[in-house]
């Protein structure tokens, strides 16, 4: 649980609403996640990724009560992500055994369609057995100044939470960048480039830096 044990690496954003800001905003909030919370995988489908908004101190429940969502000004939760796949190698070893048994019980062994229908069924088998592999990434919401802080170092899943929270709570979240923060104070953003002084040797005058998520 990073928000409260201390892990440094996050990304951070600010958000602004696609429509009007809400006048309940702890009410908005809870009613947001609980529309993109998260939803165990069904074992009888064929998914292998569930993923969805959980309270951050307990991953098995996305009721946020107040209690456990609020803490003065911020909102904090996680986001859960579970995946559920039989090995290959499991699936192998299944599969070889149940031929040599239908070989020796039959005489010969079994045919292409036979041989289908019992992957089909043993990976149904199989899957009841599985445990998912779960993983929480923590998220940070400042319900007054609307900014967020994502603790996950893979920018892909900080990517995926950003576009849930676009979809739970209707807004649009921005990275908080150096770049970012010129063009909002009206700065040019080649004024961000390193000078002559900062690495010895004279610059071109097109240099730039590259926009990237900030992190910590």
């Amino acid at each position: 649980m990073p928000v409260l044990r201390g892990a440094v690496t996050f990304s951070r954003f600010r958000t602004e609403p696609a429509k009007d800001a809400p006048s309940d905003v702890k009410r908005w909030m809870t009613k947001g996640l609980k529309s993109h919370a998260f939803e165990p995988i069904d074992r009888r489908s064929e998914e292998e990724r569930a993923a969805g908004f959980v309270e951050l101190e307990n991953p098995e429940s996305s009721e946020f009560a107040t209690g456990n969502l609020y803490y003065g000004e911020y909102a904090l939760f996680s986001f859960r992500i579970d995946t559920l796949k039989v090995p290959a190698s499991m699936m192998k070893s299944e599969l070889d055994k149940w031929s040599a048994a239908f070989g020796k019980e039959n005489g010969r062994p079994p045919a292409r369609a036979e041989k289908n229908k019992q992957r089909a069924e043993l990976k149904q088998l199989l899957r009841q057995r599985a445990v998912p592999r779960t993983s929480t990434l923590d998220v940070t919401w400042n319900l007054k100044t609307h900014t967020v802080q994502v603790w996950a170092a893979s920018r892909k899943t900080v990517d995926e939470i950003c576009v849930a929270l676009e979809g739970a709570l209707a807004v649009k979240v921005i990275g908080i960048t150096p770049a970012s923060m010129a063009q909002r104070a009206g700065i040019d953003e080649k004024a961000l480039g390193p000078t002559a002084e900062l690495i010895g040797m004279e610059l071109p005058a097109t240099a730039s830096v590259e926009d990237t998520h900030g992190e910590a």
